[in-house]
Protein backbone atom coordinates (compact mmCIF):
# COMPACT_ATOMS: atom_id res chain seq x y z
CA UNK A 1 0.00 0.00 0.00
CA UNK A 2 1.13 3.58 -0.60
CA UNK A 3 2.31 5.41 2.58
CA UNK A 4 2.06 9.41 3.07
CA UNK A 5 4.33 11.65 4.62
CA UNK A 6 3.11 15.19 5.30
CA UNK A 7 5.18 18.25 5.26
CA UNK A 8 4.06 21.33 7.06
CA UNK A 9 5.52 24.37 7.99
CA UNK A 10 5.43 26.91 10.89
CA UNK A 11 6.66 30.36 12.19
CA UNK A 12 7.47 32.01 9.19
CA UNK A 13 7.25 31.16 5.46
CA UNK A 14 10.32 30.83 3.02
CA UNK A 15 11.92 27.89 5.82
CA UNK A 16 11.89 25.84 2.21
CA UNK A 17 9.74 23.26 2.87
CA UNK A 18 9.75 22.49 -1.42
CA UNK A 19 13.23 21.43 -1.06
CA UNK A 20 13.21 19.53 2.02
CA UNK A 21 10.37 17.95 0.27
CA UNK A 22 12.09 17.48 -2.59
CA UNK A 23 15.42 16.23 -0.76
CA UNK A 24 13.46 13.77 1.01
CA UNK A 25 11.98 12.86 -1.70
CA UNK A 26 15.62 12.14 -3.70
CA UNK A 27 16.82 10.24 -0.89
CA UNK A 28 13.73 7.70 -0.67
CA UNK A 29 14.12 7.83 -4.62
CA UNK A 30 17.65 6.74 -4.23
CA UNK A 31 17.05 3.73 -2.14
CA UNK A 32 14.69 2.61 -4.77
CA UNK A 33 11.78 3.96 -3.63
CA UNK A 34 8.70 4.84 -6.48
CA UNK A 35 8.33 8.84 -5.35
CA UNK A 36 6.27 11.90 -5.92
CA UNK A 37 5.49 14.83 -4.17
CA UNK A 38 2.24 17.26 -4.63
CA UNK A 39 1.81 20.58 -3.66
CA UNK A 40 -1.39 22.00 -1.39
CA UNK A 41 -1.78 25.51 -1.92
CA UNK A 42 -3.97 27.48 0.34
CA UNK A 43 -4.54 30.82 -1.62
CA UNK A 44 -8.18 30.88 -3.25
CA UNK A 45 -6.81 31.29 -6.84
CA UNK A 46 -7.59 28.05 -9.09
CA UNK A 47 -4.43 28.23 -10.05
CA UNK A 48 -1.21 30.63 -9.78
CA UNK A 49 -2.06 31.34 -13.80
CA UNK A 50 -3.23 34.81 -13.15
CA UNK A 51 -0.99 35.84 -10.50
CA UNK A 52 1.52 38.78 -10.86
CA UNK A 53 5.35 37.24 -10.41
CA UNK A 54 5.67 39.85 -7.77
CA UNK A 55 3.11 37.87 -5.89
CA UNK A 56 3.73 34.54 -6.37
CA UNK A 57 7.11 34.44 -8.17
CA UNK A 58 7.17 32.10 -11.89
CA UNK A 59 4.32 30.27 -12.74
CA UNK A 60 5.59 26.62 -13.58
CA UNK A 61 3.88 24.39 -16.23
CA UNK A 62 3.90 20.80 -16.70
CA UNK A 63 3.96 18.82 -19.52
CA UNK A 64 0.19 18.17 -19.22
CA UNK A 65 -0.63 21.96 -19.25
CA UNK A 66 -0.97 22.78 -15.61
CA UNK A 67 -0.27 25.98 -14.51
CA UNK A 68 1.35 25.52 -10.63
CA UNK A 69 4.03 26.34 -8.03
CA UNK A 70 6.74 26.60 -8.78
CA UNK A 71 8.04 24.10 -6.21
CA UNK A 72 6.79 21.92 -8.92
CA UNK A 73 9.69 23.04 -10.50
CA UNK A 74 12.39 21.71 -7.36
CA UNK A 75 10.25 18.49 -7.52
CA UNK A 76 11.27 17.53 -11.44
CA UNK A 77 14.63 19.41 -10.97
CA UNK A 78 15.82 17.32 -7.93
CA UNK A 79 13.05 13.96 -9.30
CA UNK A 80 14.03 13.75 -12.44
CA UNK A 81 10.39 12.78 -13.01
CA UNK A 82 7.28 14.86 -14.52
CA UNK A 83 5.10 15.86 -12.84
CA UNK A 84 1.17 16.52 -13.23
CA UNK A 85 -2.37 18.52 -13.01
CA UNK A 86 -3.15 16.37 -10.00
CA UNK A 87 0.40 17.36 -8.12
CA UNK A 88 -0.63 20.94 -7.27
CA UNK A 89 -4.03 21.61 -5.79
CA UNK A 90 -5.55 24.48 -4.84
CA UNK A 91 -8.08 26.02 -1.86
CA UNK A 92 -9.63 27.48 -4.92
CA UNK A 93 -9.94 24.17 -7.23
CA UNK A 94 -11.09 22.40 -4.42
CA UNK A 95 -14.09 24.54 -3.62
CA UNK A 96 -14.39 25.29 -7.42
CA UNK A 97 -15.24 20.96 -7.31
CA UNK A 98 -17.76 20.97 -4.68
CA UNK A 99 -19.76 23.58 -6.14
CA UNK A 100 -19.92 22.16 -8.92
CA UNK A 101 -20.96 18.77 -7.46
CA UNK A 102 -23.22 20.92 -5.16
CA UNK A 103 -25.25 21.84 -8.19
CA UNK A 104 -25.50 18.93 -10.08
CA UNK A 105 -26.90 17.66 -6.61
CA UNK A 106 -24.24 15.16 -5.82
CA UNK A 107 -24.57 15.73 -2.25
CA UNK A 108 -28.48 14.56 -2.25
CA UNK A 109 -29.77 17.56 -0.53
CA UNK A 110 -27.22 17.96 2.38
CA UNK A 111 -25.90 21.21 3.58
CA UNK A 112 -22.57 21.38 2.00
CA UNK A 113 -20.17 22.10 5.12
CA UNK A 114 -16.63 22.19 5.70
CA UNK A 115 -16.25 19.11 7.29
CA UNK A 116 -17.11 16.60 5.96
CA UNK A 117 -17.42 17.79 2.13
CA UNK A 118 -13.90 20.28 1.62
CA UNK A 119 -12.22 17.96 4.02
CA UNK A 120 -13.53 14.69 1.93
CA UNK A 121 -12.47 16.61 -1.38
CA UNK A 122 -8.98 17.37 0.11
CA UNK A 123 -8.21 13.76 0.93
CA UNK A 124 -9.36 12.40 -2.56
CA UNK A 125 -6.86 14.91 -3.57
CA UNK A 126 -4.26 13.73 -1.39
CA UNK A 127 -4.29 9.89 -2.35
CA UNK A 128 -5.53 10.30 -5.64
CA UNK A 129 -2.01 9.59 -7.00
CA UNK A 130 -2.07 6.28 -5.15
CA UNK A 131 -3.44 4.90 -8.45
CA UNK A 132 -0.18 5.55 -10.48
CA UNK A 133 1.43 2.80 -8.07
CA UNK A 134 3.55 5.21 -5.61
CA UNK A 135 5.30 3.57 -3.12
CA UNK A 136 5.12 6.68 -1.09
CA UNK A 137 3.46 10.37 -1.56
CA UNK A 138 5.11 13.53 -0.09
CA UNK A 139 2.24 16.24 0.22
CA UNK A 140 3.65 19.67 1.34
CA UNK A 141 1.12 22.04 2.65
CA UNK A 142 1.60 25.54 1.55
CA UNK A 143 1.51 28.08 4.30
CA UNK A 144 2.32 28.42 7.75
CA UNK A 145 0.34 26.39 10.71
CA UNK A 146 -1.86 28.87 12.30
CA UNK A 147 -3.16 30.80 8.95
CA UNK A 148 -6.84 30.35 8.59
CA UNK A 149 -6.73 29.66 4.99
CA UNK A 150 -4.53 26.04 6.10
CA UNK A 151 -7.03 25.00 9.01
CA UNK A 152 -8.93 22.65 6.65
CA UNK A 153 -5.79 20.93 5.20
CA UNK A 154 -4.80 20.26 8.29
CA UNK A 155 -7.75 19.15 9.72
CA UNK A 156 -7.98 16.30 6.55
CA UNK A 157 -4.52 15.48 7.23
CA UNK A 158 -5.76 14.94 11.22
CA UNK A 159 -8.49 12.82 9.44
CA UNK A 160 -6.22 10.80 7.37
CA UNK A 161 -3.77 10.34 10.25
CA UNK A 162 -7.16 8.82 12.46
CA UNK A 163 -8.59 7.00 8.91
CA UNK A 164 -5.14 5.19 8.06
CA UNK A 165 -3.31 2.06 8.72
CA UNK A 166 -1.03 2.50 11.76
CA UNK A 167 2.11 3.43 9.95
CA UNK A 168 0.93 4.49 6.66
CA UNK A 169 1.67 7.93 7.37
CA UNK A 170 3.50 10.44 9.29
CA UNK A 171 3.93 14.55 9.61
CA UNK A 172 7.37 16.08 8.95
CA UNK A 173 6.77 19.64 10.32
CA UNK A 174 9.65 22.59 9.19
CA UNK A 175 10.05 25.40 11.63
CA UNK A 176 12.63 27.87 12.65
CA UNK A 177 14.86 28.35 15.06
CA UNK A 178 16.35 31.51 15.43
CA UNK A 179 19.35 32.96 16.57
CA UNK A 180 19.74 36.01 18.54
CA UNK A 181 22.65 37.88 18.05
CA UNK A 182 22.50 40.30 20.86
CA UNK A 183 21.84 37.27 23.39
CA UNK A 184 24.07 35.05 21.26
CA UNK A 185 21.49 32.44 21.61
CA UNK A 186 19.36 29.92 19.49
CA UNK A 187 15.99 30.19 20.67
CA UNK A 188 13.23 27.20 20.43
CA UNK A 189 10.45 28.90 21.69
CA UNK A 190 9.21 29.52 18.86
CA UNK A 191 9.66 25.73 17.05
CA UNK A 192 7.63 25.04 20.42
CA UNK A 193 4.65 27.48 20.01
CA UNK A 194 4.54 26.24 16.46
CA UNK A 195 4.34 22.46 17.25
CA UNK A 196 1.98 23.50 20.27
CA UNK A 197 -0.73 24.95 17.33
CA UNK A 198 -0.64 22.34 15.13
CA UNK A 199 -1.25 20.10 18.23
CA UNK A 200 -4.00 22.33 18.97
CA UNK A 201 -5.66 21.39 15.84
CA UNK A 202 -5.40 17.58 16.44
CA UNK A 203 -2.02 16.66 14.11
CA UNK A 204 0.98 15.91 15.99
CA UNK A 205 4.48 15.82 13.75
CA UNK A 206 6.33 12.95 14.01
CA UNK A 207 9.33 14.34 12.82
CA UNK A 208 10.86 18.13 13.44
CA UNK A 209 13.31 19.70 11.00
CA UNK A 210 14.53 22.34 12.49
CA UNK A 211 16.00 25.70 10.00
CA UNK A 212 18.82 27.60 11.72
CA UNK A 213 21.55 29.42 10.86
CA UNK A 214 24.04 28.24 13.47
CA UNK A 215 24.89 24.50 14.93
CA UNK A 216 22.05 22.68 16.73
CA UNK A 217 23.54 21.67 19.72
CA UNK A 218 22.14 17.96 21.31
CA UNK A 219 21.04 19.75 24.02
CA UNK A 220 18.92 22.09 22.47
CA UNK A 221 17.84 19.10 19.84
CA UNK A 222 17.01 16.81 23.33
CA UNK A 223 15.15 20.42 24.64
CA UNK A 224 12.89 20.22 21.56
CA UNK A 225 12.14 16.45 21.51
CA UNK A 226 11.16 17.10 25.55
CA UNK A 227 8.96 19.95 24.64
CA UNK A 228 7.35 18.58 21.33
CA UNK A 229 7.37 15.25 22.89
CA UNK A 230 9.31 13.71 19.87
CA UNK A 231 11.92 11.22 20.15
CA UNK A 232 15.60 13.25 20.14
CA UNK A 233 16.95 11.24 16.99
CA UNK A 234 13.68 12.77 15.28
CA UNK A 235 14.74 16.39 15.62
CA UNK A 236 16.76 17.05 12.77
CA UNK A 237 19.10 19.72 11.87
CA UNK A 238 18.19 22.02 8.78
CA UNK A 239 21.48 24.46 8.65
CA UNK A 240 21.87 27.08 5.74
CA UNK A 241 23.80 25.30 2.64
CA UNK A 242 26.03 26.85 -0.02
CA UNK A 243 23.31 25.31 -2.48
CA UNK A 244 19.78 23.85 -2.60
CA UNK A 245 21.57 21.10 -4.09
CA UNK A 246 23.20 19.99 -1.28
CA UNK A 247 20.08 19.71 0.81
CA UNK A 248 19.64 15.94 -0.15
CA UNK A 249 23.35 15.23 0.97
CA UNK A 250 22.67 16.85 4.33
CA UNK A 251 19.45 15.52 5.45
CA UNK A 252 21.21 12.04 4.20
CA UNK A 253 23.80 12.72 7.74
CA UNK A 254 20.48 13.41 9.69
CA UNK A 255 19.44 10.51 8.64
CA UNK A 256 15.81 11.83 8.08
CA UNK A 257 14.53 9.28 5.24
CA UNK A 258 16.04 6.52 7.46
CA UNK A 259 13.75 7.67 10.48
CA UNK A 260 10.89 8.45 7.83
CA UNK A 261 10.76 4.64 6.67
CA UNK A 262 11.21 3.31 10.02
CA UNK A 263 8.25 5.19 11.67
CA UNK A 264 6.06 3.86 8.67
CA UNK A 265 7.63 0.52 8.96
CA UNK A 266 9.59 -0.07 6.38
CA UNK A 267 12.31 -2.21 8.02
CA UNK A 268 14.03 -3.54 4.96
CA UNK A 269 15.59 -0.47 2.51
CA UNK A 270 19.14 -0.07 0.58
CA UNK A 271 21.72 2.15 0.66
CA UNK A 272 21.08 5.59 -1.63
CA UNK A 273 22.95 5.60 -5.39
CA UNK A 274 23.77 9.30 -5.35
CA UNK A 275 26.83 8.77 -7.17
CA UNK A 276 25.02 10.89 -10.09
CA UNK A 277 24.18 13.77 -7.54
CA UNK A 278 27.54 14.01 -6.11
CA UNK A 279 29.06 14.06 -8.93
CA UNK A 280 27.18 17.13 -10.07
CA UNK A 281 27.85 18.84 -6.72
CA UNK A 282 31.51 18.42 -7.07
CA UNK A 283 31.60 19.87 -10.53
CA UNK A 284 29.08 23.03 -9.15
CA UNK A 285 31.69 23.51 -6.27
CA UNK A 286 34.97 23.13 -8.41
CA UNK A 287 34.41 24.87 -11.40
CA UNK A 288 37.45 25.78 -14.20
CA UNK A 289 36.30 29.10 -15.29
CA UNK A 290 33.90 32.03 -14.47
CA UNK A 291 31.40 33.84 -17.31
CA UNK A 292 28.62 36.50 -17.10
CA UNK A 293 25.56 36.17 -18.26
CA UNK A 294 23.14 38.88 -18.66
CA UNK A 295 19.57 38.37 -17.79
CA UNK A 296 17.29 40.94 -19.30
CA UNK A 297 13.97 41.40 -17.37
CA UNK A 298 11.32 43.55 -15.61
CA UNK A 299 11.15 40.81 -12.20
CA UNK A 300 14.83 41.28 -11.10
CA UNK A 301 13.78 42.50 -8.07
CA UNK A 302 12.59 38.87 -7.27
CA UNK A 303 14.75 36.01 -7.84
CA UNK A 304 12.07 33.51 -7.76
CA UNK A 305 10.05 35.33 -11.13
CA UNK A 306 13.18 33.30 -13.28
CA UNK A 307 13.83 30.79 -10.63
CA UNK A 308 13.57 27.71 -13.73
CA UNK A 309 15.92 30.05 -15.68
CA UNK A 310 18.72 30.37 -12.97
CA UNK A 311 18.04 26.83 -11.70
CA UNK A 312 18.82 25.84 -15.49
CA UNK A 313 22.24 27.79 -15.70
CA UNK A 314 23.34 25.93 -12.38
CA UNK A 315 22.64 22.65 -14.66
CA UNK A 316 24.61 23.94 -17.78
CA UNK A 317 27.14 25.42 -15.89
CA UNK A 318 28.23 21.82 -13.91
CA UNK A 319 28.28 20.64 -17.04
CA UNK A 320 30.72 23.06 -18.71
CA UNK A 321 32.50 22.75 -15.22
CA UNK A 322 31.98 26.58 -15.27
CA UNK A 323 30.69 29.07 -13.11
CA UNK A 324 27.66 30.98 -14.33
CA UNK A 325 27.67 34.56 -12.63
CA UNK A 326 23.70 36.00 -13.47
CA UNK A 327 23.82 39.74 -13.66
CA UNK A 328 20.72 40.97 -13.33
CA UNK A 329 19.77 44.33 -16.08
CA UNK A 330 16.26 45.63 -15.97
CA UNK A 331 14.61 46.28 -18.92
CA UNK A 332 13.50 49.72 -18.20
CA UNK A 333 16.87 50.78 -17.86
CA UNK A 334 18.16 50.17 -21.23
CA UNK A 335 18.68 53.12 -23.06
CA UNK A 336 20.22 53.78 -26.83
CA UNK A 337 22.59 56.05 -24.94
CA UNK A 338 23.44 53.19 -21.97
CA UNK A 339 23.35 50.24 -23.59
CA UNK A 340 26.98 49.69 -24.61
CA UNK A 341 28.23 50.33 -20.91
CA UNK A 342 25.57 47.98 -19.51
CA UNK A 343 26.56 45.15 -21.69
CA UNK A 344 29.51 45.04 -23.05
CA UNK A 345 31.61 42.87 -20.23
CA UNK A 346 29.20 40.20 -20.69
CA UNK A 347 29.90 36.79 -22.33
CA UNK A 348 26.34 36.22 -23.11
CA UNK A 349 22.80 37.80 -22.62
CA UNK A 350 19.47 35.97 -22.05
CA UNK A 351 16.30 37.70 -23.12
CA UNK A 352 14.20 36.69 -20.33
CA UNK A 353 9.93 35.74 -20.92
CA UNK A 354 6.86 37.97 -20.30
CA UNK A 355 4.03 39.87 -20.73
CA UNK A 356 3.13 43.32 -20.95
CA UNK A 357 4.77 46.62 -22.57
CA UNK A 358 6.99 47.23 -19.72
CA UNK A 359 10.47 47.34 -20.59
CA UNK A 360 9.94 46.13 -23.73
CA UNK A 361 12.00 49.26 -25.56
CA UNK A 362 14.97 48.05 -23.03
CA UNK A 363 14.71 44.85 -24.58
CA UNK A 364 14.91 45.42 -27.82
CA UNK A 365 17.76 47.34 -27.19
CA UNK A 366 19.72 44.28 -26.07
CA UNK A 367 18.95 42.07 -28.77
CA UNK A 368 20.31 44.80 -31.30
CA UNK A 369 23.86 44.98 -28.97
CA UNK A 370 23.70 41.44 -29.05
CA UNK A 371 23.41 40.93 -32.33
CA UNK A 372 25.67 43.46 -33.74
CA UNK A 373 28.38 42.85 -31.39
CA UNK A 374 28.49 38.79 -32.11
CA UNK A 375 27.51 38.47 -28.42
CA UNK A 376 25.81 34.92 -27.58
CA UNK A 377 21.92 35.61 -27.52
CA UNK A 378 19.81 33.59 -26.22
CA UNK A 379 16.02 34.95 -26.34
CA UNK A 380 12.85 32.65 -24.47
CA UNK A 381 8.84 33.32 -25.30
CA UNK A 382 9.18 37.09 -25.19
CA UNK A 383 12.80 37.11 -25.66
CA UNK A 384 12.59 35.42 -28.88
CA UNK A 385 9.42 37.50 -30.00
CA UNK A 386 11.41 40.85 -29.43
CA UNK A 387 14.27 39.08 -31.69
CA UNK A 388 12.46 39.28 -34.40
CA UNK A 389 10.89 42.95 -33.40
CA UNK A 390 14.21 44.22 -33.81
CA UNK A 391 15.38 42.17 -36.84
CA UNK A 392 12.26 43.56 -38.10
CA UNK A 393 12.98 46.60 -37.72
CA UNK A 394 16.78 46.97 -38.06
CA UNK A 395 17.49 44.95 -40.83
CA UNK A 396 14.34 44.73 -42.61
CA UNK A 397 14.20 48.32 -42.29
CA UNK A 398 10.08 48.42 -40.83
CA UNK A 399 10.34 50.99 -38.07
CA UNK A 400 7.23 50.15 -36.64
CA UNK A 401 7.16 46.46 -36.45
CA UNK A 402 5.69 45.37 -33.28
CA UNK A 403 3.96 42.95 -31.52
CA UNK A 404 -0.27 43.50 -30.98
CA UNK A 405 0.13 42.35 -27.08
CA UNK A 406 1.78 45.72 -27.06
CA UNK A 407 0.74 48.27 -29.81
CA UNK A 408 -2.63 46.57 -30.92
CA UNK A 409 -2.64 49.44 -34.44
CA UNK A 410 0.92 48.66 -35.22
CA UNK A 411 1.30 48.77 -39.41
CA UNK A 412 3.73 45.44 -39.02
CA UNK A 413 2.59 43.24 -36.96
CA UNK A 414 5.36 40.18 -37.27
CA UNK A 415 4.45 39.27 -33.91
CA UNK A 416 0.34 38.71 -33.30
CA UNK A 417 -2.46 37.47 -31.11
CA UNK A 418 -3.12 33.62 -32.29
CA UNK A 419 -6.27 32.77 -34.30
CA UNK A 420 -7.46 30.41 -31.53
CA UNK A 421 -6.87 33.02 -28.87
CA UNK A 422 -9.12 35.57 -31.07
CA UNK A 423 -12.03 34.53 -29.11
CA UNK A 424 -10.95 33.72 -25.49
CA UNK A 425 -12.01 36.74 -22.85
CA UNK A 426 -11.45 34.88 -19.52
CA UNK A 427 -8.11 34.21 -18.74
CA UNK A 428 -7.36 31.53 -16.06
CA UNK A 429 -5.93 28.54 -18.03
CA UNK A 430 -6.61 29.54 -21.77
CA UNK A 431 -3.27 30.00 -23.09
CA UNK A 432 -1.15 27.96 -25.53
CA UNK A 433 0.02 25.61 -22.31
CA UNK A 434 1.80 22.39 -21.80
CA UNK A 435 4.11 20.47 -24.23
CA UNK A 436 3.63 20.44 -28.34
CA UNK A 437 5.71 18.93 -30.88
CA UNK A 438 8.31 20.97 -32.76
CA UNK A 439 10.27 19.58 -36.49
CA UNK A 440 13.62 21.14 -36.56
CA UNK A 441 15.70 21.88 -40.06
CA UNK A 442 18.41 19.30 -40.76
CA UNK A 443 21.80 21.82 -40.32
CA UNK A 444 20.42 24.22 -38.27
CA UNK A 445 22.22 25.47 -34.99
CA UNK A 446 18.77 24.12 -32.92
CA UNK A 447 19.26 20.46 -34.67
CA UNK A 448 22.99 20.55 -33.59
CA UNK A 449 21.93 21.27 -30.00
CA UNK A 450 18.93 19.01 -29.80
CA UNK A 451 20.63 16.00 -32.21
CA UNK A 452 17.12 15.27 -32.71
CA UNK A 453 14.77 16.33 -35.47
CA UNK A 454 11.44 16.26 -33.97
CA UNK A 455 11.17 17.36 -29.96
CA UNK A 456 8.72 18.48 -27.33
CA UNK A 457 9.28 21.36 -25.45
CA UNK A 458 6.49 23.14 -22.76
CA UNK A 459 4.61 26.59 -23.90
CA UNK A 460 3.13 29.74 -21.72
CA UNK A 461 1.99 31.89 -24.53
CA UNK A 462 -0.66 33.93 -26.74
CA UNK A 463 0.98 35.21 -29.43
CA UNK A 464 2.95 34.03 -31.94
CA UNK A 465 5.32 35.11 -35.05
CA UNK A 466 3.24 36.01 -37.76
CA UNK A 467 4.20 34.01 -40.84
CA UNK A 468 2.93 36.74 -42.95
CA UNK A 469 6.29 38.03 -42.41
CA UNK A 470 8.33 34.20 -43.05
CA UNK A 471 9.65 34.66 -46.00
CA UNK A 472 11.07 38.38 -45.80
CA UNK A 473 12.70 37.10 -42.54
CA UNK A 474 13.77 34.39 -43.72
CA UNK A 475 15.60 35.95 -46.89
CA UNK A 476 16.94 38.73 -45.15
CA UNK A 477 19.11 36.19 -42.70
CA UNK A 478 17.30 34.82 -40.02
CA UNK A 479 16.22 31.06 -40.44
CA UNK A 480 12.98 29.83 -38.85
CA UNK A 481 14.89 26.53 -37.76
CA UNK A 482 12.13 24.97 -35.79
CA UNK A 483 8.01 24.75 -37.22
CA UNK A 484 5.21 22.82 -35.20
CA UNK A 485 4.41 20.26 -37.78
CA UNK A 486 0.63 20.69 -37.55
CA UNK A 487 0.26 24.50 -37.12
CA UNK A 488 3.02 25.75 -39.01
CA UNK A 489 4.22 27.82 -35.89
CA UNK A 490 7.16 28.92 -35.55
CA UNK A 491 9.06 27.75 -32.65
CA UNK A 492 12.83 28.23 -32.93
CA UNK A 493 14.76 31.13 -35.16
CA UNK A 494 18.37 31.59 -35.08
CA UNK A 495 20.79 33.98 -37.36
CA UNK A 496 23.37 31.65 -38.61
CA UNK A 497 25.73 34.20 -39.84
CA UNK A 498 25.85 34.72 -35.64
CA UNK A 499 28.10 33.10 -33.55
CA UNK A 500 25.35 32.39 -31.55
CA UNK A 501 21.98 33.38 -32.22
CA UNK A 502 18.50 31.41 -31.28
CA UNK A 503 15.10 32.40 -30.25
CA UNK A 504 12.43 29.96 -29.08
CA UNK A 505 9.17 30.37 -28.51
CA UNK A 506 8.42 27.75 -25.43
CA UNK A 507 10.14 27.68 -22.43
CA UNK A 508 13.43 25.28 -22.14
CA UNK A 509 14.37 26.18 -18.57
CA UNK A 510 10.73 24.22 -17.38
CA UNK A 511 12.27 20.84 -18.59
CA UNK A 512 15.80 20.93 -17.30
CA UNK A 513 17.29 18.75 -14.09
CA UNK A 514 20.01 17.91 -12.34
CA UNK A 515 20.55 14.48 -14.17
CA UNK A 516 19.17 16.14 -17.48
CA UNK A 517 20.77 19.86 -18.05
CA UNK A 518 18.52 21.22 -20.93
CA UNK A 519 20.82 21.30 -24.34
CA UNK A 520 19.79 24.75 -24.87
CA UNK A 521 21.41 26.15 -21.79
CA UNK A 522 24.49 23.65 -22.01
CA UNK A 523 25.17 25.08 -25.29
CA UNK A 524 24.53 28.67 -24.65
CA UNK A 525 26.91 28.48 -21.90
CA UNK A 526 29.78 26.50 -24.12
CA UNK A 527 29.32 29.74 -26.58
CA UNK A 528 29.34 32.23 -23.61
CA UNK A 529 32.73 30.31 -22.47
CA UNK A 530 34.00 30.83 -25.94
CA UNK A 531 33.42 34.44 -26.38
CA UNK A 532 34.92 35.06 -23.05
CA UNK A 533 38.42 33.09 -23.91
CA UNK A 534 38.23 34.55 -27.23
CA UNK A 535 38.03 38.22 -25.14
CA UNK A 536 40.99 37.13 -23.04
CA UNK A 537 43.05 36.41 -26.16
CA UNK A 538 42.12 39.69 -27.67
CA UNK A 539 43.12 41.83 -25.04
CA UNK A 540 46.04 40.05 -24.55
CA UNK A 541 46.83 40.66 -28.02
CA UNK A 542 45.84 44.62 -27.62
CA UNK A 543 48.58 43.99 -24.33
CA UNK A 544 51.41 43.15 -26.61
CA UNK A 545 51.01 45.37 -29.14
CA UNK A 546 50.94 48.19 -26.89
Amino acid sequence: MTKYIFVTGGVTSSLGKGIIAASLAKLLQARGFKVTIQKFDPYINVDPGTLNPYEHGECYVTEDGAETDLDLGHYERFLNIYTTQANNVTTGRIYQTVINKEREGAYLGKTVQVIPHITDEIKNRMQALSASGYDIIITEIGGTVGDIESLPFIEAVRQLQWELPEGDCLVVHLTLVPYLKAAKELKTKPTQHSVKMMSENGVHPDIIVCRTEQPLPKDLKNKIALFCNVKPDAVIEAADARSIYEVPLLMRQEKLDEICLKKLNITWFPEPELGIWEAFLNKLHNPKSTVTIGLIGKYIELQDAYKSILEAFIHAGAINECKVIVQDVHSESITSENVKHKLEGLDGLLVAPGFGHRGIDGKILAVQYARENGLPFFGICLGMQMSVIEFSRNVLKLPHAHSTEMDPNTSDPVIDLMEGQKTITSKGGTMRLGAYPCNIEAGSLAHRIYGAAQITERHRHRWEFNNRYLEAVQAAGMKASGLNPETGLVEIVEIPAHPFFIGVQYHPELKSTVENPHPLFVHFVGAAKKHAAQKKVSGAEILQEN
